[in-house]
């Protein structure tokens, strides 16, 4: 018996263009079999576009092998430079400063994590930073940078890393890679959104210079206006200010100046952190706060203060509310990006999550009846997403030990989510991180973040605290020097970039 015949989504429509639209755009003309659906993308010139720099983590390069992207010609094109991790100043305490690196801490012995060695050889004196154990971490000290090595043998091929890049230039970039691939761009305004008197389904829009573009199905990359999602859908957002309350960000770039560093800078201020992400030409810089613990003029002030090097253009205001769509697939509309919800760029997720939406839509490829199975499918997997990297950020406000302002006190005591609180009772307890449903960070991070913030754990793991002191420090030191002597070897950040792919 012959199977019913399936009705293919044959139009599908991109309403809005930046990071999120783009990468949508880039994504689809590459893994959809050509000619099977007509890609379009609406955007606006009038309508700018957020961010003076934008800092990625390894999941990027994912992303980019999945289009067959070339690494080189990708930072040349967005005066990208690579990126280790995140150093993190003043979270814990005033004065204190912590890595977070991508990839590993030393080497799991025996089954047992690493970190449970070094928790042990820390009670009997051994003075080494837990950074000081990661590749990531030695690198990143030094200005260091190399690709990993393939031989798993080898000390480099622990070395992970991602990028800064110029979000305007990547969204570019990703613009002629997807024209060159078929999609099709109208410039304008959405004036209105036509929809299916029965299903609600989203028809068509017709642009402010009277243009109709029909689709089958739509996302919507509009960013905070959320024009499909919200104004026309009507779906609700979910809050979560309550657990991270910065609301507010004055971003501005400046001058390139100095060693070009393979990291990002966090430093907490008063009621907020602010960031430094060094691209090839210049830097992105960007003061988070909270409206309700500290005005605009005084955010700006400590923006500036900041900077290490003279302010390209003025500051610009952004305002945000945190939290996410309650659901990001309605009926025959997908949000991607800012309409689908904000998690600050603490851990500099915004673009995984992107990416991540556009990979789980793929995966869930659907005919044009959009089953509601499938979308309750990508609801579910989205929003457990956005719950795992919520916790994470929320850890670094609520393990502290500041007390210095209103802010910090209230981070500090505030109610937090139960699934944080489990793991943040299990690590207190005797140092213990489990990794649960694939979530995106893993054991390391956790741990950086954990320790990093002076999180530590009562006792240590039992059989690790049956060696003697002597035999694991040996192991560490081992490891240190190892790692000592290939960052020696490496050439500094900078030198390796004007081999590989330094902008013109």
């Amino acid at each position: 018996m012959a199977e019913p015949q399936q009705k293919r989504l044959k139009n599908i429509v991109i309403v809005g263009g930046g990071s999120a639209g783009w990468m949508t755009a880039a994504a689809l003309s590459t893994m959809l079999p050509k000619g099977s659906a007509r890609v379009t993308l609406i955007e606006s010139d009038k309508i700018g576009t957020v961010g003076v720099g934008e800092a990625t983590i390894p999941d990027m390069l994912n992303f980019n092998a999945m289009l067959g992207i070339n690494e080189a010609e990708f930072l040349k094109a967005t005066n990208g430079t690579f990126k280790l991790g995140i150093e993190f100043i003043d979270w814990g305490q005033k004065g204190e400063t912590y890595f977070h690196p991508f990839g590993s801490h030393g080497v799991d012995m025996q089954g047992i994590d690493f970190h449970q060695y070094w928790l042990h050889a820390k009670k009997s004196g051994q003075p080494f930073p837990l950074e000081n154990y990661s590749i990531c971490g030695v690198a990143a000290a030094q200005n260091k940078f190399a690709l990993p090595d393939r031989n798993p043998r080898s000390v480099l091929s622990h070395l992970r890393y991602a990028y800064h890049i110029d979000a305007t230039l990547y969204a570019k970039y990703l613009r002629n890679f997807a024209e060159t691939r078929g999609v099709t761009r109208f410039e304008g305004l959405v004036e209105t959104v036509a929809q299916d008197n029965e299903t609600g389904h989203i028809t068509g829009l017709t642009l402010e210079n009277g243009d109709v573009i029909e689709g089958d199905f739509f996302f919507d990359c509009t960013g905070f206006r959320a024009l499909l999602t919200e104004k026309t859908l009507g779906v609700p957002f979910t809050d979560w200010s309550h657990w991270l309350p910065c609301d507010t960000a004055q971003t501005v770039a400046s001058e390139r100046v100095g060693e070009l560093l393979p990291y990002t800078k966090s430093t907490a201020k008063t009621a907020g952190w602010q960031w430094r992400i060094p691209t090839q030409h210049r830097t992105g810089n960007g003061h988070i706060y909270s409206s309700q613990y500290m005005n605009d003029d005084e955010a700006v002030d400590i923006l500036l203060a900041g900077l290490d090097s003279p302010m390209k253009g003025e500051p610009r205001k952004i305002r945000f509310k945190t939290g996410h769509r309650k659901t990001l697939w309605n009926k025959n509309c997908i949000a991607v990006g800012l309409s689908a919800g904000f998690l600050e760029p603490l851990e500099s997720t915004s673009l995984y999550l992107i990416q991540v939406g556009i990979s789980r839509f793929i995966s869930l490829f659907p005919t044009a009846d959009v089953s509601d199975i499938i979308r309750d499918e990508y609801n579910l997997q989205m929003e457990t997403e956005f719950n795992q990297v919520r916790d994470f950020l929320i850890l670094h406000y609520v393990a502290t030990d500041r007390d210095d302002s209103p802010f910090w006190n209230y981070c500090r005591n505030m109610s937090i989510p139960d699934s944080l609180q489990r793991k943040i009772d299990l690590f207190k307890e005797a140092g213990r991180v489990f990794r649960y449903d694939g979530e995106l960070f893993s054991k390391p991070s956790w741990i950086a973040v954990g320790i990093g913030q002076n999180l530590y754990p009562k006792t240590t793991d039992p059989i690790v605290a049956s060696l003697p002191a002597a035999q694991v420090n040996h192991s560490l030191d081992s490891m240190r020097t190892a790692m000592a002597k290939t960052v020696a070897q490496m050439p500094t950040h900078e030198d390796f970039l004007k081999n590989y792919g330094a902008a013109v």
